[in-house]
């Protein structure tokens, strides 16, 4: 209705809000945008509404917890609303109560299935997307209870042998329990499966509880009911859960009898139970017969197609066949890279997902990173699956849009399309080539002019690009990104035989280079030195983090430019909490995959500094191998974004991979991060099948006496193997002579 946009709309809502007693929306907005730079796009609405729905159920939580601390929640309430607790955040004015200090779980699930059922780190399984959730207790015949969100010690570990499962075990006062969760293969249909193991030295209880919540608060449940054999429960009308035995005991609230967990003692029992507001509780109790332990097996049915495989164990190990594996002597290092190829995995069924819930949404930012990784892990087809689907998600002008107003999209689509490319040895796939060129054009007409006197002339737009890196700004980040787009897009027309396009776009990227250089020059005057701020007229701050892509993972620049050492010497300098960068912005916390950022620039300078910074991030890992967003820096749990974020398994494996090898122009670079401590005693390191951009190798470090044997089996793309330098920390550098597939390293002289 094209006379709707005629309506003085902005009259009639101060008029209203004036009426009311409240503050004028319009100006109010005015005001906001004033803080940051004039752009087509605010905020994109993906964004806000993603942003309307978390505040929406923190809505929820403020009129339901802090008015019923007597239930029992989830591990991140019962330590967010204790005052002597480290993750204690006091509510006044808060408008939303949300989880800022443990924003931790770990996903299970399938290859190439779309549900990813989370568990939070007491156990608490949440097995449907942004649902309801199952726990377990242990009551005592003496009345102990043993309760995993309140216990002070819990153990828990993700199981990677037979598929995936959490495993959290707790134990208090004679009481014991083991929570298992995974998803199994059940006549060729994904199952969540639960498996608890409890105990009572006196006798007593295993009880299985039905809770309104997850690990971002309520989600409600209207009506429970218990079948008459007492063997499952229907959830609001869906045969949602059953227990592998009959429940002996059974009890239901709702929310104005309060948790059921207040009800557990009542002699009589309920089968059924209604709540209005979507608060019903239930639990069904199981005996326990003193100094002995009991089984029970409790499924939920996933929604999802049948499966190829017929058990869990089959579908894992056909989903990382051939990829890349390390050996080294660090278990903790080889358990997060083991951990980090399945979340890779887990979170690549077709799009690839950020993370298992929060960010459980495809963004093209997030899916260069991951599909890099994936790429350079060896799981090849994982990735051309992933990179087959972006051409039908850009517009007609050539953009390729996950979210408005977001610049960098088109550099990182091009980008990851020229890598894949590289890593395989293919030429690009027909169904790319009018995507690229669309995508490449589009980069040039969204530039600005260059010809205004500005620090942004010629530069992308204002945008939002990288929300952590403030508001809307003439990112660099944008820029390099379009810049490597541009060099992506002339390389794969020159593979397709397009030699007038790929003269065209190279032309473009160095000149937009060019402006891009005469802008930094411009803010290196500006703050007399040659850091590169976020944006053109930026002072210093934690936002210079993004003008690292121009090192990492963009190499346009040497390993050596001042500019990228002094930006990484001030973020080092100013923006380091517990060893980790501390994005301020945003975030509020540790960062993880913006420290290994930082750690590959460092890496790359030959800067032995970038080993602390991978040992930092190793050391905020979760017992599950698993690292959120961003980290409070007191409770070291999850303060920003997804409890399981795959930006930051795919950085990790990243870090991992150019420990042993990356190539720099026309070269090879190997062992360049080997620490010398894999490389005590006997013991033989090794990393491979690695594909790379000249072929794939795997990689041996042989310890021999003083000496260590650097070997490699590779098959190459081209019939004579690259130049090969070897560069192993605390050992003369070696340039490898054509034809050898082995060389010895001796110690550089103290």
């Amino acid at each position: 209705m094209p006379w709707l946009k005629w309506l003085p709309w902005r009259f009639l809502i101060r008029r209203i809000a004036s009426a009311h007693g409240f503050l004028d929306p319009v100006a109010l907005l005015a005001r906001l945008h004033r803080f940051a730079q004039p752009a087509e796009v605010a905020e994109p609405v993906e964004l806000l509404r993603a942003g309307v729905v978390f505040h929406a159920r923190g809505l929820i939580n403020a009129r339901v917890i802090q008015h019923n601390l007597d239930w029992v929640w989830p591990y991140w309430i019962e330590r967010q609303f204790d005052p002597e607790d480290d993750a204690f955040v006091p509510r006044a004015f808060s408008i939303t109560h949300v989880n800022l200090t443990h924003r931790n779980w770990t996903a299970i699930g399938l290859p190439d299935v779309d549900e990813l059922p989370i568990v939070d780190p007491r156990g608490l399984l949440t097995p449907v997307y942004d649902g309801w959730s199952l726990d377990a207790w242990v009551m005592g015949d003496d009345d102990g209870h043993l309760l995993p969100s309140r216990a002070e010690q819990v153990s828990q570990r993700w199981e990677l042998n037979e598929g995936l499962a959490v495993i959290t075990e707790t134990a208090q006062s004679g009481l014991t329990l083991v929570n298992h969760a995974s998803v199994q293969l059940e006549s060729k249909a994904p199952v969540c499966q639960l498996r608890l193991c409890a105990g009572s030295d006196q006798g007593g209880w295993l009880v299985l509880a039905l809770r309104p919540y997850n690990p971002e608060g309520i989600s409600f449940i209207h009506q429970v009911e218990l079948s008459s054999e007492r063997t499952a429960w229907t959830i609001d009308g869906q045969c949602g859960v059953t227990f592998s035995a009959s429940a002996e005991r059974h009890h239901v609230s709702d929310y104005h009898e309060g948790d059921v967990a207040i009800h557990l003692q009542d002699r009589e029992e309920e089968t059924a139970g209604v709540c209005e507001v979507g608060m019903a509780t239930a639990a069904a109790l199981f005996r326990l017969a003193p100094g002995q332990e009991r089984d029970l097996v409790v499924r939920t049915p996933l929604a999802h197609s049948a499966c190829p495989q017929h058990d869990a164990a089959a579908a894992w190990q056909e989903a990382l066949h051939g990829c890349c594996k390390l050996r080294v002597p660090d278990e903790k290092v080889q358990f997060l890279y083991a951990a980090a190829l399945r979340t890779l995995v887990l979170h690549s069924p077709g799009d690839v997902y950020p993370g298992p819930y929060t960010y459980k949404r495809f963004w093209f930012r997030d899916a260069a990173f991951i599909i890099h990784a994936l790429l350079c892990a060896g799981l090849t087809d994982r990735a051309e699956c992933a990179l087959d689907r972006f051409p039908a998600r850009q517009t007609a002008r050539g953009y390729f849009h996950s979210q408005e107003g977001e610049w960098d999209a088109n550099g990182q689509v091009l980008w990851i399309m020229q890598r894949f490319c590289a890593l395989t040895g293919r030429a690009p796939r027909p169904g790319w080539r009018q995507a690229i060129l669309r995508g490449a054009r589009w980069i040039g007409r969204k530039r600005l002019s260059g010809e205004i006197d500005s620090p942004h002339a010629g530069l992308l737009p204002a945008g939002f690009s990288a929300e952590h890196l403030g508001p809307n700004d003439y990112y660099y980040w944008d820029d390099f990104w379009g810049i490597a787009g541009l060099h992506a897009a002339s390389a794969l027309c020159r593979s397709l035989g397009d030699e007038a396009d790929s003269r065209e776009f190279l032309d473009e990227a160095k000149a937009f280079q060019d402006t891009v250089d005469r802008s930094l020059t411009r803010s290196s005057e500006r703050l007399a030195r040659p850091a590169m701020p976020a944006a053109p007229t930026r002072r210093l701050d934690a936002g210079a983090i993004g003008s690292l892509a121009a090192g990492y993972p963009l190499q346009l620049c040497p390993a050596d430019d001042p500019r990228l050492l002094d930006t990484a010497a001030f973020l080092l300098d100013k923006c380091m909490v517990h060893g980790g960068f501390f994005q301020d912005m945003i975030h509020a916390g540790i960062n993880p995959y913006l420290t290994l950022h930082i750690a590959q620039v460092l890496l790359r300078a030959g800067d032995s500094r970038y080993l602390e910074l991978l040992d930092a991030v190793a050391a905020l890992a979760s017992p599950t191998g698993q690292w959120p967003e961003a980290i409070h820096p007191r409770t070291g749990g999850g303060c920003m974004g997804d409890g399981q974020h795959v930006w930051a398994a795919a950085e990790w494996v990243m870090m991992v991979r150019h420990c042993f090898l990356y190539e720099e122009g026309d070269s090879l670079i190997l062992c360049q991060g080997v620490p010398a401590r894999w490389l005590k005693g006997d013991a033989v390191v090794s990393f491979g099948p690695a594909p790379t951009a000249f072929g794939t190798l795997t990689l041996e470090l042989i310890p021999a006496g003083s000496q260590i044997r650097v070997a490699w089996d590779a098959s190459w793309h081209k019939e004579s193997p690259p130049r090969i330098e070897v560069r192993l920390p605390g050992f003369r550098p070696v340039i490898v002579q054509s034809g050898q597939t082995s060389v010895e390293v001796s110690k550089e002289r103290e």
